[in-house]
Parts: structure tokens; sequence; C-alpha cells
């Protein structure tokens, strides 16, 4: 249940991030890197190694499971701003969108294939360019609209007109729906499950505040 908190809670803070984009065209960096690292974690030691070994580095991940699917008082209870606004229905659209592209991905075993080449090919890049250089940036995006986007309903993303129409903010917006589609498949392989998100809620929504508490 930790590894699936962990793992639901990175494909909360892709879509949440790819939200910050679409309406402020801003994010931290660092936050940015978490995510893109992820997507070359292929071979982590453990499910929180993807994401630098450190829970507060999916710490907003981890509130707005607690936002989003505990109730308001929790939500407060932990000082997540989120739940005062209550439910946010385009957050959750990303997430469930997420998951369900990753379920086509897992029926194309080609397109798996294909998918582990472009990622191979991106962390070599990375002998010659940081995480978050608009090079490696371009590179994930190329890889999310070349091989994800094409297996069914595109994610559409809402926001700034003026903001979504700047290349970079594209180029960050796929990359970043590519990490989601990496925690996808990492909540799946530690036995995340669609209805998990239904009837184990409050157990879900309990060890994220846990491991908040630990941060």
């Amino acid at each position: 249940m930790k590894d699936q908190t962990i793992t639901l809670a990175a494909i909360c803070q892709a879509a949440y991030l790819v939200q910050q984009i679409s309406r402020t065209g801003k994010i931290e960096e660092d936050e940015l890197a978490v995510l893109l690292n992820s997507i070359t974690a292929t071979s982590p030691t453990n499910t929180l190694a993807v994401y630098g070994g450190e829970l507060v580095n999916v710490k907003q991940g981890l509130k707005l499971i607690v936002s989003h699917l505990g109730d308001s008082s929790s939500a407060n209870s932990h000082g997540t701003n989120q739940g005062n606004k209550g439910k946010d229905p385009e957050l959750t659209r990303y997430i469930i969108s997420l998951i369900n592209l990753e379920r086509k991905l897992i029926k194309q075993p080609s397109q798996l294939a294909q998918l582990g080449e472009r990622i191979d090919a991106s962390k070599r890049q990375l002998e010659h360019y940081a995480i978050t250089s608009e090079t490696l940036v371009a590179s994930f995006a190329s890889i999310y609209s070349d091989i994800v986007s094409p297996l069914g309903a595109r994610i559409q993303v809402t926001g700034e007109p003026n903001l979504l129409k700047q290349t970079i903010n594209q180029h960050k917006i796929r990359a970043l729906l590519l990490a989601g589609i990496r925690a996808a498949v990492l909540w799946r392989q530690v036995g995340g499950k669609r209805r998990n998100i239904f009837f184990s809620r409050n157990k879900i929504v309990k060890n994220a505040q846990q491991l908040l508490n630990t941060i």
C-alpha cells in the first residue's frame, strides 16, 4: 500500500504540474527535474528510488491524495490549500486519463518496446545535457507525442491560450504527461488498480497522511 500511495502521488503530481504550466506557465525546475528523472529510472532498487529516494519529492502528490480522495477536514488538517477549494474536476480528469492511457499502452508490446528504445536514447543525451534542458524536455515530449498520444483519446489540456501556444510549455506539458505515464506503469506494477481508488480510498488517504507526517 505504501508503494501504491507513492506512485499514485506521482501521477497526481504530474497532473498538477501540467495544470500549473497551462494556467501560469511556471513550475519549479527541481519539481520538473524529479519527474523527468523518473522517466529515465528504468532499473530502480525500489519504488521511492524512482523519485530520488526522498518522500519530500512527492509531497505535493501526497497532499493532493489527501485533498482529492479524503474529506475536506482531512485535507485542511494537512495544510493542503487545494482542500479549501474542493475537488478539482480538471485535475481528476488528467489523473484518470493518464491511468487509462497506460492501460492501453501495456496492451501494445511493440509500442512498449519502442518506448523503451526511445527512453534509452534520451538517457544517452544526459551525457551532454541537463535533464531539464530544452533539448531533453523536447525529447521526452516527442516520445509522448509519437508513442503514447496516438494510443487513445488525447488528453485535452486546458488553460491560458497564450501560454499553451508557447512551444516550451507544450514540450513541458507533454514531458510531464510522459512522467505521469511512467508513474502509472509503476502504480500498476506495485498492485495499483482503478477500483482501488474507489474501494480502498480510505486506506490510500490514511497512508498518504502517514507519509506526510514523516516528511
